[in-house]
């Protein structure tokens, strides 16, 4: 079975490739110009054409000029006057104004800008880790006819560029422009906020505004202000060490040249590209004395190959019919253990720096033979175990036709290696991220905040509760609404199934995730039912944003008849070897999905040893008990990384949240 997912794992799989585009982020923030450096007018990233302004509520409308100079904005038939500060900046507040547009606005100081096509209706702060950032272009083969239809003027979305500083925060973004939903456009939208961005627009009739601010392996601490950290004794040690620019400078400059020449010594080593001979990848190599492995699967230390680290080299050769030759093609190797180049019948047909993406490699039509055709992939594994990852598709399609491509591959391992050496990801520590792609947006107004984020923080999920209650105070506070609704997806499902009861720090993780709920104008998505086993970025993203948009109706907009939940667990009785559970949000009652009996629950008595449990529906109640345990005193539900086959809903189709009886964990002194 795979074990797909740690904290290590997460943080450590990110393209060394993608180094040198972190590197030019930090640099961006260096090189930002001082807003008194301009003697002219200057307005901030997302004021800009197109933008979508928050209606119904005041709006800022702010930038930057010589100290002293006045500054007037022409909107709607009004004007609006400022003059700047000794440090260069003006701000002016419009009213509160009804969605519409579009419109166009003048700013008038010693030169005039003008600002077009901007909409007024909901703006949206999209934030997280990777399964926000996740676009639609990852989704095309899922949601071809979503693609097809996108074009909407009145959903867009600002792209924020990643960035990080520790100094002090950012007053702009480095980069990023609005841009309108249409079929090209919308393969960059982040796919969760444009399904959630879709059903609002379609429910309320409003222009929606997407501001997609998420960065992949990103934990909650890097988005906490310095304000935030003080919380977090440990977290911002940590950030103050990082405000010594040389510090950092330094530890990039080591860690990126003893990457480079890792790969470099690997490169050398490679027999499989080793000068004076023939290359593994050529068609016509012979292969004959190398060895067989089934894929899709991994190499350990359980496998011929041991647990090696450095490249492998796989092959396999697949007839193809006359009826798919002269066509394009299309190659889908699953996803790899870590990065790959492959080719087919000698060309190189597609490479991919990192194990998370999808490996679809379009082939030009000629590519393909009638008769034998070699694929091969030229494996490269940096740390643990390496392969492919079971359960994907393998397959080579053209012409209607698909060829199976599991089963029996040849390979060779080519170089072995230590581990690539470790690096610091800047972008994860805490604090930086705040101060490079949240505080350059704290002035705009907004509707609420979309959270996608927790699977880098599943190794700790006892300060969950605390760091996600710090981040919702804290930028309530920077925002300047009190009350800004706090949407987020519960973690989905993921990994191997275990046929046991067992303790999950995912479990753990989706627990303080509910018990956030306790927090003021919070709402959550359960997507214990939308996940996949063996891909932590699944590729269902309409789910997460049709109950985040359910979470959205309720919380934000008030509607107070919507059940935008399943059933979330409440109190417990015990009677006897029995425990009744009550719920909320049981909708119009409370269902076992799929008919037969109710499924995920486990139970414990004094000694805390989990069974799994008998339940059943008593009106609004679940009772639940095992006649081996005749003094219960914990009830667990749904309770691992992969809950399969539990099935408690409302008839509203919502699943119920995993929840356990216990009482919160206590926090581990010393960690914050």
């Amino acid at each position: 079975m795979i074990q797909l997912l740690s904290i290590r794992v997460l943080r450590r799989r990110t393209s060394q490739l993608s180094q040198l585009s972190l590197g030019l982020a930090l640099v961006g923030c260096a090189l930002l110009v001082p807003a008194t450096a301009a003697a002219q007018v200057r307005l901030p990233r997302l004021v800009s054409n197109g933008m979508v302004l928050q209606r119904e509520a005041p709006v800022r409308i702010w930038g930057w000029a010589k100290p002293g100079e006045s500054v007037s904005v022409a909107f709607l038939g009004k004007t609006y006057r400022a003059t700047t500060g000794p440090n260069g900046q003006w701000r002016v507040t419009l009213p509160a104004m009804k969605a519409g547009g579009p419109y166009e606005m003048s700013l008038t100081a010693s030169n005039a800008l003008s600002i077009k096509d901007i909409l007024v209706g909901d703006v949206w702060l999209c934030s997280g880790q990777s399964n926000m950032e996740t676009p639609m272009s990852r989704l095309r083969d899922k949601y071809p006819d979503v693609i097809a239809q996108a074009t909407n003027p009145r959903i867009r979305q600002f792209d924020v560029p990643l960035t990080y500083a520790f100094d002090k925060p950012r007053t702009d973004l480095t980069g990023g422009k609005w841009t309108e939903a249409n079929p090209q456009t919308v393969l960059q939208f982040s796919g969760v906020a444009y399904f959630f961005a879709k059903e609002i627009n379609a429910k309320y009739n409003v222009p929606v505004g997407i501001i997609k601010d998420a960065v992949g392996g990103s934990p909650a601490e890097s988005w906490l202000s310095a304000d935030a950290l003080r919380q977090f004794p440990t977290y911002e040690q940590q950030a103050a060490k990082y405000k010594d620019s040389a510090l950092v400078a330094g530890i990039r400059q080591r860690e990126g040249a003893a990457v480079a020449s890792w790969y470099q010594s690997l490169h050398q080593a490679d027999q499989g590209e080793a000068r004076g001979q023939q290359k593994w990848s050529a068609p016509d190599y012979d292969a004959s004395t190398w060895a067989t492995m089934n894929v899709p699967g991994y190499w350990d230390k359980d496998s011929p190959l041991g647990p090696v680290n450095g490249v492998v080299w796989f092959r396999k050769e697949v007839e193809v019919p006359a009826s798919m030759v002269g066509q394009p093609a299309r190659l889908e190797l699953g996803t790899l253990v870590d990065a790959d180049s492959t080719y087919l019948n000698g060309q190189l047909v597609g490479t991919t720096g990192y194990q998370y993406p999808p490996r679809k490699y379009d082939v030009k039509a000629g590519v393909l033979k009638a008769g034998k055709n070699v694929v091969v992939v030229r494996l490269i594994n940096n740390t643990g175990r390496g392969g492919f990852t079971p359960g994907k598709k393998y397959q080579l399609t053209a012409a209607g036709q698909t060829l199976d491509l599991r089963g029996p591959w040849q390979y060779k391992l080519g170089a072995t290696m230590p581990p690539t050496p470790g690096t610091t990801t800047f972008q994860y520590q805490p604090g930086g991220l705040f101060n490079g792609m949240i505080a350059p947006v704290l002035p705009y107004a907004i509707k609420g905040v979309l959270w996608y984020q927790g699977e880098s923080n599943t190794g700790h999920s006892q300060d969950y509760q605390a760091l996600i209650t710090g981040l919702i105070t804290d930028w309530r506070k920077h925002f300047q609404q009190p009350n800004l609704p706090f949407l987020y997806a519960q973690l989905p499902n993921f990994m191997a199934v275990k046929p046991e009861p067992s303790e999950s720090d995912w479990a753990a993780l989706r627990d303080a995730q509910r018990r956030l709920l306790a927090v003021p104008h919070t709402g959550m998505a359960v997507l214990i039912d939308a996940g996949e086993w063996n891909d932590i970025h699944p590729l269902d993203k309409q789910t997460p944003g049709h109950r985040l948009a359910l979470a959205a109706q309720k919380v934000a907009y008030g509607d107070a008849k919507v059940v935008a939940s399943g059933p979330l667990y409440q109190t417990m009785q015990v009677a006897g070897n029995k425990v009744t559970l009550s719920f909320a949000s049981v909708g119009g009652g409370l269902v076992a999905k799929g008919g037969g009996p109710l499924k995920g629950f486990a139970v414990a008595g004094p000694d805390k040893k989990f069974v799994w449990a008998q339940a059943r529906i008593e009106g609004k109640k679940v009772v639940v008990w095992n006649d081996q345990v005749p003094n219960p005193t914990v009830v667990r539900y749904a309770w691992a990384d992969n809950p399969e086959g539990a099935n408690l809903y409302n008839k509203e189709g919502l699943p119920a949240s995993p929840f356990t009886t216990e009482p919160q964990l206590s926090m581990p002194t010393g960690r914050l």
